[in-house]
């Protein structure tokens, strides 16, 4: 390890350096603690991927404007003799949020799901950059990608047929809509809860570009662990003003993200595979197989 990282600026000031396994992203994590004290987050990739954690980095340092715990963006460079990129963050310190939210009360649960919202509004006000091809259109591509993928992964979906129509029938919920920045994985996931129970965002490896409201596609992990931090997640990014063509948006990424998980999981191995068709079946019985477009467990108004 020492030889992999020695050419990167003040390594030889690090005394701990410990690999983090928790994730899915390719990239080899490792924790970090200074002799001076700081704690870090050292991401090591292979040299091909320059230009794609170039970018990651430096969309990263965009966010600076947002005033929360969050991974931010110290170093970024080539090492082990030009094999690999580093990207060096500060590391947020504290629990994994899907342990610690179940076991906070309804209050605490809401409030976090609040200032999730707020912080991915303000994570949205960064506008895309020039794209000539429709939104309509680039998703149009992925929902097609989807479909064929999933019928042709072998895999049976309870409910596929009526995914499926739904999918098709709101197409036409794609048209017009405008792009910003996006996290990528915003989810309980990809967020920690301090001691002082407040909440931290990690993980910016899928940086991209889209449809603001398409982040909520991964709101069913939220939402299977707390209706409140889900509702509290909508609310506090509207600003407790959602509008109802949100709830029609919002249905259909995702359903359609529901499809492509099961040919994403397939490569984890039938243990997750199973997450993501019980995931899909919550999702049926969330939406009333599609007799509603407003989640069941939405709360539109919250108080003790």
């Amino acid at each position: 390890m020492d030889k992999i990282i020695s050419e990167i600026p003040d390594a030889c000031t690090w005394n701990i350096v410990q690999a983090v396994h928790k994730g899915w992203s390719k990239d080899k994590k490792y924790y970090i603690k200074a002799i001076d004290g700081r704690e870090l987050l050292l991401r090591l990739a292979d040299i091909s991927q320059f230009d794609k954690k170039k970018w990651e980095f430096e969309s990263v340092e965009k966010f600076d404007h947002i005033d929360c715990l969050m991974s931010r963006p110290i170093d970024f460079g080539i090492c082990n003799n030009g094999q690999s990129v580093y990207s060096l963050f500060t590391w947020v310190e504290g629990e994994d949020a899907n342990q610690v939210i179940p076991t906070l009360s309804a209050k605490e649960q809401y409030r976090l799901g609040v200032r999730a919202g707020e912080i991915l509004r303000e994570m949205h006000e960064i506008p895309s950059e020039n794209n000539p091809i429709p939104w309509s259109e680039t998703y149009n591509l992925k929902i097609n990608k989807y479909i064929s993928n999933y019928k042709a992964c072998g895999i049976h979906l309870k409910g596929a047929d009526t995914i499926i129509n739904y999918v098709e029938s709101k197409r036409y919920l794609l048209e017009n809509r405008l792009e910003s920045i996006q996290h990528g994985d915003y989810h309980v996931g990809n967020m920690i809860v301090t001691k002082d129970v407040e909440l931290g965002i990690i993980d910016f490896n899928r940086l991209s570009y889209g449809d603001p409201w398409e982040e909520f596609n991964r709101i069913t992990w939220d939402a299977s662990l707390s209706g409140l931090f889900a509702s509290g997640r909508i609310n506090g990014y509207f600003n407790n003003d959602v509008p109802d063509q949100f709830f029609r948006v919002m249905a259909l990424y995702i359903t359609s993200n529901q499809l492509s998980s099961i040919h994403w999981a397939i490569p984890f191995g039938q243990e997750d595979v199973d997450i993501m068709l019980a995931r899909a079946g919550d999702v049926l019985d969330w939406y009333d197989e599609f007799q509603t477009y407003v989640p069941s467990w939405y709360v539109p108004n919250y108080s003790e």
